[in-house]
Parts: C-alpha cells; sequence; structure tokens
C-alpha cells in the first residue's frame, strides 16, 4: 500500500539544515497495523505529515495504492486526501457547533457523494462506534473518549484504505485509551490498514509491527509478539 524511496526532507532553523528524514526506506502492506515511534525530532511527524499528503518530500518517492504522489500539486494532494486517507488526531478537531453526525459527515462535504447516501453512511458509522444515542450532541456535551469515537467516525466514514493516527489516546485517561486502542484491534482486524504514531509503549503494544525512529532514519523494524 505505501512505498517509500530514499526520503527526504529538510527543514532550515537558523543557518543550520535539519535533516528530520533522512533517506528514508519504508513499505507498509495492506492490513498492516504499525505504530511508530521515536523521541522528539526524530522525524515521525514529518514522515506521518508526508505519508497523509499534508507535506512534500525535498527528494526521493512516495507510492500509495501504486501512485507516485511525491511531487504532486496541492490540489491532487487533497484528492488523495480526502478519497484514501482518513485522519485521527491527539486534540480530536472537531467543529464545536457542529452534531456529532455532521462532524462525522465532514469528508462527504468535499466530493461527489449523494446526500441521502452519505448521512446514511454517517448514521451507521455512528452505531458501529457505540453513539447511536449521540448523533445530535456537540462535542462539548461528549466524554474525551466519545470525542474521540466521532474522530475516528469521521476518518472512516468514506472507507479510506488507509487511517493515519496521531497520538490517539494523548488526551484520554488510561481506561478511555483502552477502549480507543481496542477499537483499532477491531477495525485492523476486519482489515482497516492503521499507521500510529504514539510516544507510549503500552499504546505501540497494540500494533502489529513497531518502526523505532531516530535522526530521520529507522532504528528498528520489528513484529509484535
Amino acid at each position: 500500500m505505501i512505498s517509500t524511496s530514499n526520503l527526504v526532507r529538510r527543514f532550515h532553523v537558523g543557518d543550520t539544515v535539519v535533516h528530520a528524514l533522512d533517506h528514508l526506506d519504508l513499505e507498509i502492506h495492506e492490513g498492516d497495523f504499525v505504530a511508530v515511534m521515536g523521541p522528539s525530532g526524530s522525524g515521525k511527524s514529518t514522515l506521518m505529515n508526508i505519508l497523509g499528503c499534508l507535506d512534500t518530500p525535498d527528494e526521493g518517492d512516495y507510492h500509495l495504492l501504486d501512485q507516485n504522489i511525491s511531487h504532486m500539486d496541492d490540489e491532487a494532494l487533497s484528492r488523495i486526501r480526502n478519497h484514501h486517507i482518513g485522519f485521527v488526531f491527539q486534540s480530536f478537531h472537531l467543529l464545536p457547533r457542529m452534531t456529532a453526525l455532521d462532524n462525522t459527515l465532514l469528508p462527504f462535504r468535499y466530493s461527489d457523494a449523494d446526500v441521502a447516501g452519505a448521512r446514511e453512511q454517517g448514521i451507521n458509522m455512528l452505531k458501529q462506534l457505540g453513539l447511536s444515542d449521540r448523533m445530535d450532541h456537540r462535542p462539548n456535551q461528549l466524554s474525551g473518549g466519545q470525542r474521540q469515537r466521532v474522530a475516528i467516525a469521521r476518518a472512516l466514514v468514506n472507507s479510506p484504505p488507509l487511517l493515519l493516527a496521531d497520538e490517539p489516546t494523548g488526551n484520554l485517561d488510561s481506561k478511555t485509551s483502552v477502549e480507543i486502542m481496542e477499537l483499532f484491534t477491531k477495525l485492523n482486524s476486519d482489515g482497516q490498514t492503521i499507521l500510529m504514531v504514539t510516544h507510549e509503549e503500552e499504546i505501540a503494544a497494540y500494533a502489529r509491527r513497531v518502526i523505532h525512529m531516530r535522526d530521520g532514519k529507522i532504528e528498528r523494524d520489528e513484529e509484535n509478539t
């Protein structure tokens, strides 16, 4: 599903050039559940941004679903994001004045989906995530775990092949974190490909594979047992 070759991303900090990604090679297959770990500055967020088509590399190639998207323009990248990638963030990023259902339906605003069909998909997704009685609630009426479930529903409502999660349990208590990770495990067992950035070993333990990064490179790539 994902293949990168010699991926390089540089940032200029004053007179210093920082290699956020340093000739990085990576393959992720359909159905993988991968956790990316590493200290601050290791490059994991930069990698997530490039894989999510939010940034582009300075050198190297990135193929997603057999498309080389390394040097696509912003409009093309936006189409890729909308059709092929779902995002889950630490801070949920829900719109405060919209209901759970309306937040879930946001990806359809940028597509030509049938309105009635999209609404039905949103309702079904929220039901699957245990939020059938919270569809008309706004984010400030929901718990942290419920807000993250709405964010997951929004990420998955148009059936993207790839789910990217950036510290998805970072704002949740331990019990709710376990609930969200068990949900991720179920999604993966149903075939969803998931790439997750986390700094917590106990969260990474839910993944099938753990990649450790340091100084823009992959230091270790291990299967979880």
